[in-house]
């Protein structure tokens, strides 16, 4: 299969290009140690207009192109991981009402996201819920006009920027994955509380904490049990795939460094790429980059033709992807060297940003246990 892009998937390319590297590239050291540039970041993406890549046209958008979301996360992964996730969670934070949601939801929420007015969380981990999402133990019990929420939730991304978190709870516990339903918690609302924990990798993550939190009827996300599929069969397959794309872009800046280390850093006479052991390794980078490119992008293809059963093809993608950017952000710091672990050099930061893509939205191991059960129920051909 030939993967062409557009003329119009190509300017926006051109566009996301320019942008990261004449508004975002020089936010990166505040990026990197600073909490408090995500509101800036969501504002510059909403007057660059991507947010509008994930709004369906009758509420400001152009429409949900799972192709144009993997290019504009590769291009701004390039640059910054943080910028990545300010857009990121104009969909991920977003698409349990786009998919589900009542029309007064739509129409409240989507069109202020167009304009970056606004962003969701994604609140769906819990300290004892993570990979088995149906383990969770938050619990929204009706009462009258209202839900009453208790429970907490972890590695809520955005949180603290977001205006409104959809939360996911089971209204029936005796269900299991059945009786989970989805909510959306407007920001500031009594008795849901946020308390942050040290920054990982650069990133400020922080939990939610709901004590008989009351949560009008009418913030109920189509029916009560609808939440796993909203969560599972709509979400996460639809944006694992874009996950595959930011590890990419990840992978791409960290061979982009090592090569030009390698033509400059000379040793015993002479640039130390002229020998054949870090040719092997640049060999090998840009190879499984490649690879990885492919498979992402038929899968983003896939997904937005309609193709039915796409979910084996979103986890390869996610899963190798995610495991390239593990690998070549390492051989990056090889080549390296001792300055490939000190922080004025892009590759320590892209090190340790490459290693989140394996864990959230599905970790690794669980993109594996996916490809398998499909390939037991649907074949090798399918």
């Amino acid at each position: 299969m030939i993967i062409e892009f557009s003329a119009e998937e190509e300017m926006l390319r051109q566009q996301v290009r320019r942008f990261a590297q004449e508004k975002i590239l020089p936010l990166t050291a505040k990026v990197e140690e600073t909490e408090n540039v995500g509101p800036q970041l969501v504002k510059m993406m909403g007057e660059q207009g991507l947010y509008t890549i994930f709004i369906p046209e009758q509420y400001g958008g152009v429409g949900l192109k799972v192709v144009s979301i993997c290019i504009v996360r590769e291009e701004l992964c390039k640059v910054s991981s943080q910028a990545d996730l300010a857009f990121t969670y104009g969909g991920l934070g977003t698409y349990g009402i786009t998919y589900a949601g009542n029309e007064q939801q739509k129409k409240k929420y989507l069109p202020r996201v167009v304009k970056g007015e606004m962003v969701g969380a994604f609140a769906l981990t819990e300290p004892s819920a993570g990979s088995d999402v149906a383990a969770m133990r938050t619990t929204a019990r009706r009462e009258g006009d209202y839900y009453v929420l208790n429970g907490e939730k972890i590695f809520i991304t955005f949180s603290d920027v977001a205006k409104f978190w959809l939360t996911f709870a089971k209204t029936d516990p005796t269900k299991g994955r059945k009786g989970i339903s989805l909510f959306i918690v407007d920001v500031p609302t009594p008795r849901a509380e946020m308390r942050r924990f040290p920054i990982i990798a650069g990133l400020p993550e922080i939990s939610l904490i709901f004590t008989d939190c009351k949560i009008p009827r009418e913030n109920l996300v189509g029916a009560e049990g609808d939440g796993w599929d909203i969560a599972l069969g709509a979400t996460l397959n639809t944006f694992r795939i874009t996950v595959g794309a930011a590890a990419l872009g990840m992978a791409e800046a960290a061979f982009a460094e090592a090569y030009r280390y390698a033509q400059k850093r000379e040793a015993f006479g002479q640039p130390i790429g002229y020998y054949q052991a870090i040719q092997l390794k640049l060999a090998d980078m840009a190879t499984e980059i490649e690879a990885a490119r492919w498979l992402v992008y038929r899968a983003a293809y896939l997904r937005d033709k309609g193709v039915p059963r796409n979910l084996k093809m979103a986890s390869m993608a996610k899963l190798f992807a995610t495991e390239v950017a593990g690998r070549v952000t390492d051989e990056a710091v090889q080549i390296h060297g001792g300055y490939g672990l000190c922080k004025e050099f892009k590759v320590e930061r892209l090190f340790r940003e490459a290693r989140m893509p394996r864990i959230y939205e599905g970790t690794s191991e669980i993109q594996r246990l996916t490809i398998a059960r499909e390939l037991m129920k649907r074949g090798i051909e399918d």
